[in-house]
């Protein structure tokens, strides 16, 4: 019997059946989830895509939740524009579910091509049985690293599975007086988001607008998607971390670290914490949300698996949209950069 296939866009989507269907895929993670979704719609420079695929039950067979970041406006937003595709797509594991995956992602290039320099695919998962068929759509695998720290274990077997410098460092963070506080009101996101450009202008990184900062407190927090906390010594705050929970998982998305108090450890001491809270609140992983690829040095890599983790290899599927320019892009962007920033 040939099944019939709907194409659902979000405004035709029930958000119920979509946050279900999520929750119930093996592969449902927080990055494709429609409270997600709804943050994104509030972020400057942010514009998010959902698309699903029905049968004619209304059943979702397959979904996928994507979003365009476009880091410059005016005459260069065509060459700063991207898609991510976080986490997803999702389907049912099943020959319709398999049918309805090709069909998304054919509907996606439709949007994706005109709109995006490239889409980048980002694995929250072990996809490597998706190759051959991300082969046949033209997607590129690049291999990506990515650290799992287990917190089923004891607390004290995750310590001793830290780096004897981490643990030293968390010590005397301690030891100094550095405390962790949970961000539970909105007037703190300001404070979270200059340390955390601070950050990234040392890194000589783009930041998001703070916009996503406050959207996911105002719309994540009260749901229990989220949680911020930040390190303080005496009265100034010196670090924060902003961590996702879902289905049992805890993932580091944003992390900032004082250079000005790094005797104070504060980047040791906002990554320890919530590995231990995790632990302590019936989590199952954290995850490191990310360790560079394996062939290049990456100091952030290093860090990251001096916390006792898993280091695996997801890697992640690319796929150019205009290589024309995509080869601009490459040649002008950090040039770019250093004029509009």
């Amino acid at each position: 019997m040939e099944v019939t296939f709907q194409v659902k866009y979000s405004c035709d989507l029930d958000p119920e059946k979509w946050s279900e269907f999520v929750r119930q895929n093996p592969d449902g993670n927080f990055f494709q989830t429609p409270e997600l979704y709804e943050t994104y719609k509030q972020i400057k420079n942010y514009q998010p895509l959902v698309i699903a695929i029905e049968n004619h039950h209304g059943e979702i067979l397959a979904l996928l939740l994507a979003v365009r970041i476009q880091e410059f406006g005016g005459l260069f937003h065509s060459l700063s524009s991207r898609s991510i595709i976080q986490g997803g797509p999702l389907f049912e594991d099943t020959a319709s579910g398999h049918e309805a995956f090709l069909l998304l992602m054919r509907e996606y290039e439709k949007n994706a091509k005109s709109s995006a320099l490239y889409t980048e695919i980002r694995n929250t998962g072990d996809r490597s049985h998706l190759k051959e068929t991300y082969d046949k759509l033209d997607y590129e695998y690049k291999d990506h690293l990515n650290i799992l720290v287990d917190l089923k274990k004891p607390k004290d077997i995750l310590l001793a599975g830290l780096s004897k410098s981490r643990r030293r460092y968390i010590r005397k963070a301690k030891e100094k007086g550095v405390v962790i506080e949970e961000i539970s009101v909105p007037d703190k996101i300001p404070v979270f988001y200059e340390l955390l450009k601070k950050t990234y202008d040392n890194a000589k990184i783009p930041l998001a607008d703070i916009s996503l900062f406050s959207a996911a407190f105002t719309i994540l927090y009260p749901k229990n998607m989220i949680k911020f906390f930040l390190a303080k010594h005496n009265d100034e705050y010196i670090g924060g971390i902003m961590a996702p929970m879902y289905k049992g998982v805890i993932t580091e998305w944003y992390i900032s670290g004082s250079r000005e108090h790094s005797k104070l450890y504060p980047s040791d001491a906002v990554t320890w914490h919530p590995i231990e809270w995790g632990a302590d609140n019936g989590y199952s992983t954290f995850d490191f949300g990310g360790a560079g690829e394996p062939n290049k040095e990456y100091g952030v890599r290093d860090f990251k698996s001096q916390f006792g983790g898993q280091i695996v290899n997801w890697g992640r599927y690319v796929k150019i949209h205009s290589p024309y320019k995509m080869r601009m892009a490459n040649h002008g962007y950090e040039i770019l950069k250093k004029i509009l920033r």
